[in-house]
């Protein structure tokens, strides 16, 4: 396995570690010995599998070029290694190694990746944040596997990642870093659910719950390293911090009467007590009489360009939907589902094939070249990724300032100020802030032409879990100083419990069920909503999702798109025949061909 040994040295470097793997240290080990262990004995998981694989490679061929590469087989050999560990991951298709990286969906990239780092049998695998950005589903389709493989393999993985609930599915133990120190190691079950490190409890604390109830604790303020004392990294945003824990190194020692556990905290014994948590203030019902964004039937489709055609794929099938001022509606649903699809469409960025768009009763005409300046002004984008919407080579005053010409810099300090940004930042360049400053810049960006409602694409995606809550605090407090309406896109159901007023599911480009946030967790009536809610990671561990659930979706042009993975499934009506749209009782509608009272309401979410 895996071992990090040695103290801190003399000064913040910490001389004198070692990294050893099988009895061989890595930090003396000469770069040829390195490249050897790489892929041999340790498998690498990136994170970003769009990126990590060669787009002008096929899946087959660079299965091939790792086994060439570290010598483990050629030829035959090598064909028959590559079908056993595509079959392995779940890739057994009949030419899947034909294909290019940009023919496979997030979820089968991934897969790849996971055999490239399987190819050469290693001992340890290094996964670094591998089920970042994707759906819950396809979250439970990959640690699925993993677990499969560790047991099968009796592999060790090294699991790096800021989604505590996937953790509590597959880690059997547990280390919590800040600021580039470990602050406590335990029993993954252990750690969860009694932590002792202020960190680690502030961490948990932040974690969005299904459930429900308890509601979300800031950690105060933000990771400065620039701030970080010679002792307690931690100790700047510590509620419990004394004078002699800035200056004091603090090492991780045993936990009396705590097997297994390690923390680096002098009032460790002060500090067993469980702080209370306290949930956000109510929310006020917005007034959904006169709504601010109608979409009536819109359908989306995007073009393709043959060798001598063009011709068009249906991405969403029509659409109806309406956001009130001051509203939150979230549009939840696997990846693929067309979630951003829809958002580019109303945005004006993706053209409409049919349907409308209205916003404060005025048709929006299908792209945004051809809409109003007021109209552009008035409906913002904030995009998933900050690093590719933030230009990196201006300043983050000069990207805010984009978004409405002649904005001068008074205007810029206002924008950063009301996303809790200090009016400094302006001058800095992208690279030169965190993820969750970064995405906060872009929120300043969307705020500075002051809107009446903000499309968020997923953008709570890449950030951890204490980054998330203050930027969720932060949507709260501006929805309610502003009136502001959001279209929140996100794949994370239990962040959109805590923010959302209603929710809108889709499935293959459709749908399939709307309600109040409320009332589509308390009972999911849609079978894939309860699916979706089944497969939310907690901070206990849950059972396996049945095979059937973890099906891919397919955008079907006659009846359910659903069917295939429907427990509920009637035969030949559910495949040939288009769901009709049922009303619900206490608002919302669902696309189902059974009536509601027929359907088997969800367990509530408090069960595992």
């Amino acid at each position: 396995g895996l071992q990090v040994l040695g103290g801190r040295g003399p000064g913040r470097g910490g001389v004198g570690r070692r990294r050893v793997v099988r009895g061989a240290d890595l930090a003396a080990a000469t770069p040829e010995a390195i490249r050897a262990l790489r892929g041999r004995r340790i498998g690498f998981v990136p994170q970003n599998p769009t990126t990590a694989l060669d787009p002008a490679w096929r899946i087959g061929a660079l299965l091939a070029e790792t086994l060439a590469v570290h010598g483990v087989a050629t030829g035959e050999a090598a064909q028959a290694r590559i079908t056993s560990l595509l079959a392995e991951v779940g890739l057994g298709q009949e030419g899947i190694g034909r294909r290019y990286p940009h023919q496979l969906s997030g979820g089968q990239q991934q897969r790849v990746c996971i055999a490239l780092a399987l190819a050469c049998d290693p001992a340890l695998v290094v996964l670094d944040e591998p089920t970042t950005g994707l759906d819950v589903t396809t979250q439970a389709q990959i640690v699925s596997l993993l677990r499969g493989l560790r047991d099968r393999h009796g592999l060790a993985m090294l699991y790096i990642t800021h989604d505590l609930g996937v953790l509590a599915q597959i880690a059997d133990r547990i280390a919590v870093m800040y600021a580039g120190h470990m602050v406590e190691t335990g029993p993954a079950d252990a750690l969860l659910a009694d932590p002792l490190h202020p960190y680690t409890r502030g961490l948990i604390a932040s974690a969005p719950r299904i459930e429900g109830g308890a509601g979300q604790q800031l950690l105060r303020g933000s990771l400065r390293r620039d701030l970080v004392p010679e002792g307690c990294a931690f100790a700047p945003r510590c509620d419990h911090v004394l004078p002699a824990c800035a200056a004091t190194p603090q090492m991780l020692d045993p936990v009396p009467g705590a097997p297994g556990r390690h923390a680096a905290c002098m009032r460790l014994g002060d500090l067993r007590e469980v702080t209370a948590v306290t949930g956000p203030p109510p929310r006020a019902a917005p007034d959904r009489a006169t709504p601010l964004l109608e979409v009536e039937g819109l359908e989306l489709r995007y073009p393709v360009r043959g060798t001598f055609t063009r011709s068009t794929v249906l991405a969403v099938k029509p659409a109806t939907l309406a956001v009130a001022e001051g509203e939150v509606l979230a549009l939840v649903g696997e990846s693929g589902s067309g979630k951003s699809t829809l958002a580019r469409g109303i945005i004006g960025l993706l053209r409409h094939t049919k349907g409308t768009i209205r916003f404060r009763g005025r048709i929006l005409a299908p792209r945004a070249e051809r809409r109003t300046d007021a109209d552009r002004r008035l409906i913002q984008y904030v995009f998933q990724n900050p690093d590719a919407s933030l230009n990196p080579a201006a300043t983050i005053g000069a990207n805010i300032a984009r978004a409405l010409p002649g904005t001068g810099a008074a205007a810029v300090r206002a924008a950063l100020e009301a996303v809790q940004l200090d009016p400094g930042y302006a001058a800095r360049f992208p690279d030169e802030l965190s993820g969750g400053e970064r995405q906060r810049a872009a929120l300043a960006r969307a705020l500075l032409p002051d809107p009446d409602l903000i499309l968020c694409d997923e953008i709570l995606s890449a950030l951890d879990v204490s980054v998330q809550a203050s930027v969720i605090a932060l949507l709260q407090r501006l929805r309610a100083e502003r009136n502001l309406a959001l279209l929140f896109i996100s794949h994370d159901l239990a962040v959109v419990r805590d923010l959302a007023d209603r929710v809108a599911v889709l499935y293959a480009g459709e749908i399939v069920q709307t309600a109040p946030t409320a009332a589509l967790f308390s009972g999911p009536r849609h079978p894939y909503t309860q699916a979706l809610i089944a497969a939310t990671p907690r901070l206990t561990r849950m059972p396996a999702l049945p095979a059937t659930q973890l099906a891919p979706p397919r955008l079907a042009l006659r009846g359910c798109p659903y069917a295939p993975r429907c427990p509920q499934r009637v035969g030949g009506l559910c495949d040939a025949t288009d769901p009709p749209e049922i009303a619900l009782p206490g608002g919302g509608r669902l696309r189902c061909h059974l009536a509601p009272e027929a359907l088997p309401g969800a367990r509530p979410a408090t069960a595992p």
